[in-house]
C-alpha cells in the first residue's frame, strides 16, 4: 500500500502501521490533549477529522485519552482503521485531511490510555534460566513450575508513565551480602528491563480462553520495567517483587494495533512438556510475534534481543491471567517480562548483560557499566514485518536516570 502522506512510505510509520497515541501542541491556541495516528513524519488529529467528516465513531476519537476507542470492541477498531487506511492511502481525500495534520517534531505526546491495572510476566525461557543460573547456581536454572505456567506479578498501575518521563534513582532497602543487616538508601544496582506490552480494549467477567485473545487486547507497546535489583533481591523472598519494580514503569506513545502484527505471527518455540489445556495453542492460529527489539544507552546499542523467542504468547498470559476468575477491564496493561535471546547480544536486562555486575561492559564513549548510573539514558526500540517486506516501527520507550530524591 502507498500513502499521499509525504514521507510515509519507507518510514517507521507507513500506511500498513497507523498507531494510535494521544499528544497535544505546546504553547499553541488549544492545549488539550487530543487522539491521533502516526504516520510518516506526521500526527492526524483523529478527533478534529472525524467530527468535521461526520464519522458515526467519532465520538471514540474525541476524548483526550484512548479509553473509549480501546472499550468499543473489535468490529469498532476494523471500521475505524479501514476508515483511515481509505483516507491516508487515497489522494481524493487529501483536502478534507490535511487541515489535521500535525508535524510529528511539534507535538508532546502523553500517556495513551488510563491504565486500570498492571502486571508483568517473566516468558523468557533465556532470561530465567539466565536469571537462575546468576542467583541459584547450585540449583536448577528454572524453577520447577516455569514451563507448566506463565510466571507472573501485580505491579503498580499508577506508577506507569509514558515515554522521556524522569527515570528518579529509587530509594530502599538493601543489604550487602557482608554485612549483618539492612540499610536504607538509593539503589546502588539500578536496572532496565526490554519488554512488549499488551493493551486490554474490552472487559471480561471472567476466564478469556487462548482464542479469543484478540476479542479483547487493542494493540502493543513497548515497555521497560526499571528494576531496583538490590531493592528487589532483599525484598523478594517468599512473596516477589515489591517497592524493587513500583517506582516507575515506562511505556511508549504509540499503541500498534494487532490487526497491524497480522503478518508478524508466528509459532511459539516447542513446548516441553505440553501445557494444560486451557493454556494450549490453538492450531493454526499462533500468537508468537516476530518483533525485533534493540536496547541503547547513551548512544551505544548494546543488545537486540528477539520476541519470536519467547516461551509463553500473549495469549497464554491472559489466558492464566483470567483462569482463577479474575476479571479484566478497559486498560489492563500487561507485558512480556524481559526478552532475552540464546546469544549474549540477546540479552534484555543490565543484570544479564554485566552477568549480575561481574562482567562490565563497554560503552562508545570508552566508559564501563554494570547497572545504570545518574544521567545514563536508556532507549528501547522496535520492529516487526508488515506485509510485501515492509518493516513497521513501534516506536521507542526512552528515559533518563536522575538523582535520587
Amino acid at each position: 500500500m502507498s500513502s499521499w502522506i509525504p514521507g510515509a512510505d519507507g518510514s517507521a510509520f507507513p500506511l500498513e502501521n497507523l498507531p494510535y497515541g494521544v499528544f497535544r501542541v505546546a504553547g499553541g491556541p488549544d492545549e488539550r490533549p487530543r487522539v491521533g495516528t502516526a504516520i510518516g513524519d506526521f500526527v492526524v488529529d483523529l478527533g478534529a477529522l472525524a467530527a468535521a467528516g461526520g464519522h458515526r465513531h467519532a465520538p471514540l476519537l474525541t476524548g483526550m485519552t484512548l479509553d473509549g476507542l480501546l472499550a468499543a470492541g473489535p468490529a469498532a477498531w476494523r471500521e475505524v482503521r479501514g476508515w483511515l487506511t481509505d483516507l491516508l492511502g487515497d489522494r481524493r481525500w487529501e483536502s478534507g485531511v490535511r487541515p489535521h495534520l500535525v508535524a510529528r517534531d511539534s507535538v508532546e505526546l502523553l500517556l495513551p490510555f488510563t491504565v486500570a491495572d498492571y502486571v508483568d510476566f517473566y516468558s523468557s525461557e533465556h532470561h530465567a534460566s539466565n536469571v537462575g543460573r546468576l542467583f541459584r547456581p547450585n540449583a536448577a536454572a528454572l524453577p520447577a513450575n516455569w514451563k507448566h505456567l506463565p510466571i507472573g506479578y501485580h505491579g503498580r498501575a499508577g506508577t506507569v508513565a509514558v515515554s522521556g518521563s524522569p527515570v528518579v534513582r529509587p530509594n530502599g532497602q538493601r543489604r550487602d551480602p557482608a554485612s549483618a543487616g539492612p540499610s536504607f538508601g538509593p539503589s546502588e544496582r539500578l536496572d532496565l528491563e526490554v519488554e512488549v506490552g499488551f493493551v486490554v480494549g474490552v472487559p471480561s467477567p471472567g476466564p478469556v480462553r487462548v482464542a479469543d485473545f484478540a476479542d479483547h487486547v487493542f494493540g502493543v507497546c513497548l515497555l521497560n520495567d526499571w528494576s531496583a535489583r538490590d531493592v528487589q533481591s532483599w525484598e523478594t523472598v517468599p512473596l516477589g517483587p515489591f517497592l524493587g519494580k513500583s517506582f516507575l514503569t515506562s511505556v511508549s506513545p504509540w499503541i500498534v494495533p494487532l490487526d497491524a502484527l497480522r503478518h508478524a505471527r508466528v509459532a511459539p518455540p516447542p513446548r516441553d512438556p505440553e501445557p494444560l489445556p486451557y493454556l494450549r495453542d490453538v492450531p493454526g492460529d499462533p500468537w508468537g510475534l516476530d518483533i525485533s527489539l534493540e536496547l541503547e544507552i547513551n548512544g551505544t546499542v548494546l543488545s537486540r534481543p528477539p520476541f519470536r523467542s519467547m516461551y509463553w504468547t500473549p495469549a497464554q498470559q491472559l489466558a492464566h491471567l483470567t483462569c482463577n476468575g479474575a476479571t479484566l477491564r478497559t486498560g489492563d496493561l500487561f507485558a512480556s517480562g524481559t526478552v532475552s535471546g540464546p546469544e549474549p547480544d540477546q540479552r534484555g536486562c543490565l543484570l544479564e548483560l554485566s552477568w549480575g555486575g561481574a562482567e562490565p561492559f563497554r560503552l562508545a564513549d570508552g566508559s564501563q557499566r554494570t547497572f545504570l548510573e545518574d544521567g545514563d539514558e536508556a532507549v528501547i526500540r522496535a520492529w516487526a514485518p508488515g506485509p510485501g517486506g515492509v518493516r513497521l516501527g513501534l516506536g521507542e520507550v526512552r528515559g533518563r536516570v536522575a538523582p535520587a530524591s
